[in-house]
């Protein structure tokens, strides 16, 4: 019994201790407690202002351009499968924007109604590039306005392609180059973006034609 007593009174004493240091002011000072609230908060300051000097403000649109426009870059960028950056002659697009999905039908030129091929191709150059054409594809590849050439790879936005699907008909079609061998065709599927890849197409290529620089 004495034994045990005197093992409580110890045990007793040794919290008391402990209690009694947990408690004491040495205690407290030694919580590794970095800082108060004034300097944390001036330490993430510091800290912020150090990570936005590393960065930049980029204008991502220098040109100005309208929000309908940066809608068509972006729309289109994503369509060719390029960056919007590489999408540059707007009125281009934002004029076939509108005829996209209009269906085929002869000597037609009706948006979303009707549509022929040469005759979207000679009012979109006479729109946009201020060029009159005749309003057949072996007219158009015959006129004196535009430089004819045969390698793809100087293929670029806005040219023209020519195709052939007869011997009856050398020159029986015309389209539009676009980027990233997509082009602006009129089919039994009405005017839209094809793969200027696709065999149909291939089989029946001709030439193309650019535009010359007026002088």
């Amino acid at each position: 019994m004495k034994f045990n007593k005197l093992f409580y009174i110890i045990v007793h004493l040794i919290f008391c201790i402990i209690a009694f240091s947990c408690s004491s002011k040495k205690y407290i000072r030694e919580i590794p407690y970095n800082y108060s609230s004034d300097s944390f908060s001036q330490t993430v300051q510091k800290q912020k202002e150090q990570s936005d000097s590393n960065y930049s403000v980029v204008d991502d649109n220098p040109a100005g351009l309208s929000d309908d426009i940066l809608k068509i870059k972006e729309k289109y960028s994503i369509i060719l499968e390029v960056m919007p950056k590489e999408i540059r002659d707007y009125k281009l697009y934002s004029y076939l924007d509108e005829w996209i999905g209009t269906p085929y039908k002869k000597q037609m030129l009706e948006k979303q109604v009707g549509v022929e091929a040469s005759y979207f191709v000679q009012a979109l150059y006479s729109d946009i590039y201020k060029e009159t054409f005749p309003k057949t594809p072996d007219g158009i590849f015959r006129s004196k306005a535009i430089q004819l050439f045969t390698g793809r790879t100087f293929l670029k936005e806005g040219d023209l392609i020519f195709f052939r699907y007869d011997k009856f008909h050398p020159i029986s079609d015309v389209g539009i180059y676009l980027h990233n061998d997509r082009i602006l065709a009129c089919t039994a599927q009405g005017l839209n973006i094809y793969n200027f890849n696709d065999e149909y197409f291939q089989l029946r290529y001709v030439a193309a034609g650019r535009l010359k620089e007026k002088q």
